[in-house]
């Protein structure tokens, strides 16, 4: 029975009372007070049961038109009703006692709630969001299902991991390992009807049916896939299978989520465990190590080596266009000289001394005509001002400004003596 149920059953049942202490008080001087024989007036304790039914009976007869008295030839006293001013009460008693189990059969469904209304304990219709009104009890009943509620159970542990229970959390892997895992398994009814008629005892099959959708995952999978890299995957699939048991065992209830709370080797083992743990993230650590120097040292090796493929490919294209080049201008030079012979050795001749002559920085002075002649460095004068070069100012101004002395003097002797050698040589 719902909450609103009870509390509309307790109002109407306070508000019989306040009528029938109404009907009790109306006219009655003797309500709290003694009984005026050797009291006084004073208060002599609660009134009598028996004075008070008298007066609520002759005060009902009185509203139904009756009056208290003489009945059938036999003189009454004053203060005794008669059976028909009882009989008047009871029923007006009975009447009201009526109503109020009528007014029981009244309840209201909320928005997300479905009504289920039983006759005689058996299932007679569902009843939308709303105010309903159903045969009171015994005969029919009604029980209210929220639909929206989200309801939690948890497998391998209580009280939100504060209590554990080894019974459901030790499950054995696929690699013969030993895990301690804790789920909790959130859902929803989805089908009121099949909720609370066709199981005995929903929630416990929704513990029994997830327990063994993740017992069945766990044990086809190793153990550090459930520690480490699948739990999403875990959860997904132990909720598609814990979805598929409660749908065939007819429960009314959708899984809406399943959450691994924790997930670890027994404590038995931790500490060895934890070992492992350290001595495979050195190895991830330093595969991670090698894999980076890899990448830096790989792409640089292959860039030389590309590099390198390119000047050879380069060189090979510069080799042979000009071979190409140079067998064509041997073809035309040939073809030139069997036209003019004389002339086209002249002009090979003068081509091969320009270009021996811009290459070199001898001087040849000719002194044979007796001209005293004063040596100067020359072949620096002529790097000086050779092509794409512009002697600075500073430097053409600096011989004209000052005397032949310090560095000028020790080249211009070593050149005077070498002269001297060469004129003497011939002598």
């Amino acid at each position: 029975m719902s909450t609103y149920l009870q509390s509309f059953r307790g109002a109407v049942a306070v508000r019989t009372r306040r009528i029938i202490g109404v009907f009790m008080s109306i006219n009655d001087p003797q309500w709290g007070r003694g009984s005026g024989s050797g009291g006084g007036g004073k208060n002599s304790g609660p009134p009598d049961l028996d004075e008070l039914m008298r007066n609520f009976n002759q005060k009902i007869s009185a509203l139904f038109g009756r009056k208290g008295g003489s009945s059938g030839g036999g003189d009454r006293g004053p203060g005794r009703p008669s059976f028909a001013q009882y009989g008047g009460g009871a029923g007006l008693l009975i009447g009201l006692v009526f109503l109020v189990w009528l007014a029981s059969g009244f309840y209201i469904v909320d928005a997300s709630q479905r009504g289920m209304v039983l006759r005689f304990g058996k299932f007679v219709e569902e009843t939308a969001p709303g105010p309903h009104w159903h045969l009171p009890f015994p005969i029919e009943t009604a029980e209210i299902v929220n639909l929206s509620q989200v309801r939690t159970i948890e497998i391998g542990s209580r009280n939100g991991g504060k209590s554990k229970v080894p019974k459901e959390s030790l499950m054995l892997t696929d690699d013969a390992n030993i895990i301690d895992i804790q789920f909790a398994v959130q859902y929803v009814v989805k089908n009121p009807q099949e909720f609370l008629f066709a199981n005995r005892a929903p929630e416990d099959s929704v513990l029994q049916a997830a327990e063994t959708a993740i017992r069945e995952i766990v044990g086809k999978n190793t153990m550090d896939l459930v520690l480490y890299k699948g739990r999403a995957q875990i959860t997904s699939d132990a909720q598609k299978l814990t979805q598929e048991i409660l749908d065939r065992y007819r429960t009314g209830i959708s899984i809406s989520k399943v959450t691994m709370q924790n997930a670890q080797p027994p404590e038995q083992v931790q500490a060895a465990f934890d070992d492992a743990v350290k001595a495979g993230q050195d190895g991830e650590r330093q595969k991670n190590e090698g894999q980076a120097y890899s990448n830096d040292v790989v792409p640089k090796a292959e860039g030389a080596a590309a590099r390198l493929t390119q000047e050879a490919e380069g060189y090979k294209q510069r080799v042979m266009e000009r071979a190409e080049g140079d067998a064509s201008r041997f073809r035309q030079i040939v073809t030139e000289y069997n036209k003019a012979p004389g002339v086209t050795r002249d002009r090979l001749y003068i081509d091969a001394m320009q270009e021996i002559m811009t290459n070199t920085s001898k001087v040849l002075v000719d002194q044979k005509g007796g001209n005293n002649l004063l040596y100067i460095p020359l072949d620096k004068l002529m790097q000086m001002t050779g092509p794409g070069t512009v002697p600075p100012v500073d430097a053409m101004s600096k011989p004209a400004e000052t005397s032949p002395g310090a560095e000028a003097l020790p080249s211009a002797s070593r050149s005077r003596d070498a002269l001297r050698s060469r004129e003497r040589e011939p002598r």
